[in-house]
């Protein structure tokens, strides 16, 4: 059973509830475990957060595509946004003795420790991140759900 669903959303803080609250919907009407249900969900608000904060910049004329995908192995969440792109290689690491005690700084680092993958594609028209986690149990395929 595939199954894809689209949103293209405001750059609004509004927008990370929203995407947040659908995500949790989703997650849950898919028959994810309580846990990874509130995974999944703070995945996509970090990733929300990235899309409207700092990819947009809260333009009014840019938006944050959202989208999940359900394939017979994974739940894959796209999230894109309109900004100039991301450098990789200047994001901080949220674990370094001088960032610890940061208020921010770490969304990148939540998604990948929420998520099964995390894949980030910087482009000068956008950033797009990929958000998969992997169905366990009998409809995905017969795999133990282990982590």
């Amino acid at each position: 059973m595939e199954q894809t669903v689209s949103y293209t959303l405001d750059s609004t803080l509004d927008t990370v509830d929203h995407a947040e609250e659908k995500a949790t919907r989703i997650a849950t009407e898919l028959g994810f475990a309580e846990d990874e249900v509130m995974q999944i969900s703070m995945a996509v608000r970090e990733g929300a957060v990235n899309a409207v904060l700092h990819g947009n910049a809260y333009s009014p004329d840019k938006k944050v595509v959202l989208a999940f995908e359900r394939t017979s192995e994974d739940l894959v969440i796209t999230i894109r946004d309109q900004g100039k792109g991301i450098d990789l290689g200047n994001i901080p690491n949220p674990l370094a003795p001088e960032n610890l005690l940061k208020t921010s700084g770490r969304g990148i680092f939540l998604m990948r420790s929420f998520m099964d993958v995390v894949e980030i594609r910087p482009s000068q028209t956008g950033t797009e991140v990929k958000l998969i986690k992997h169905v366990r149990g009998p409809s995905g395929g017969g795999k133990e759900g282990s982590q």
